[in-house]
């Protein structure tokens, strides 16, 4: 996500070195958790060259809970120990996220607290007019207040069958006619989702999210 003052991404997949590569983004400069799944955490590693561009320790905005999570499964980027060389595990610097809006990188970054199955609370986030709400199968009115009057919506919709801890499409649907965006783009689909088929049933504004989509900030 282009900010004013850098690249803000938006968790570390599995698979977020072939990412940043396919879609040409040299440098990274904070990043931002939605919540702890190992979908959305696991690629944490491939972070640890960036603090050579940036000049120090790359600050990962997560929860408190999702910050315990990453110290535990990528205990050796926080040892106490002088490191065999440079680069041999990411440098990290953990701030702690709320409910309340904050700043990062020049932007106001204003968390979305979704509800994730009956085990997890994730954070969708909301900068300008365009939010992104991954990993849900709830939304309370209260967060449903701070989707208000967008101009791009970015929401979780799994499968046309219901799910327990995922938006099916048709559930996605109905929270779009709530909320009314401009534009919405439904992610996190599974396989069985046939892009081309599914594309040509939606409604005009609501269209399937696909790898390298742009989306401007508003």
């Amino acid at each position: 996500m282009g900010l004013p003052g850098g690249n803000l991404l938006i968790d570390t997949a599995p698979d977020l070195r072939q990412q940043l590569l396919r879609e040409r983004i040299g440098i990274v400069h904070s990043v931002l958790y939605t919540h702890e799944h190992a979908d959305h955490l696991h690629g944490m590693d491939d972070i640890r060259l960036f603090p050579f561009m940036i000049g120090g320790p790359v600050p990962v905005y997560a929860s408190k809970h999702v910050q315990e999570r990453i110290v535990r499964v990528f205990d050796y980027a926080f040892q106490k120990r002088e490191p065999t060389h440079a680069g041999a595990a990411p440098q990290l610097h953990l701030v702690t996220i709320g409910d309340e809006p904050f700043e990062v990188l020049g932007a106001r970054i204003q968390p979305i607290p979704l509800i994730h199955g009956p085990y997890c609370n994730v954070y969708g986030f909301r900068i300008g007019n365009v939010a992104y709400c991954t990993d849900t199968n709830r939304i309370e009115s209260s967060s449903m207040e701070l989707l208000q009057n967008l101009d791009t919506l970015v929401l979780d919709a799994l499968r046309f069958t219901p799910h327990p801890t995922h938006f099916s499409i048709e559930e996605a649907l109905h929270v779009i006619d709530l909320l009314r965006p401009k534009t919405t783009y439904l992610t996190h689909l599974s396989h069985d989702v046939d892009f081309e088929t599914v594309s040509a049933q939606l409604p005009g504004h609501v269209h399937l999210a696909y790898d390298g989509l742009r989306i401007p900030l508003t």
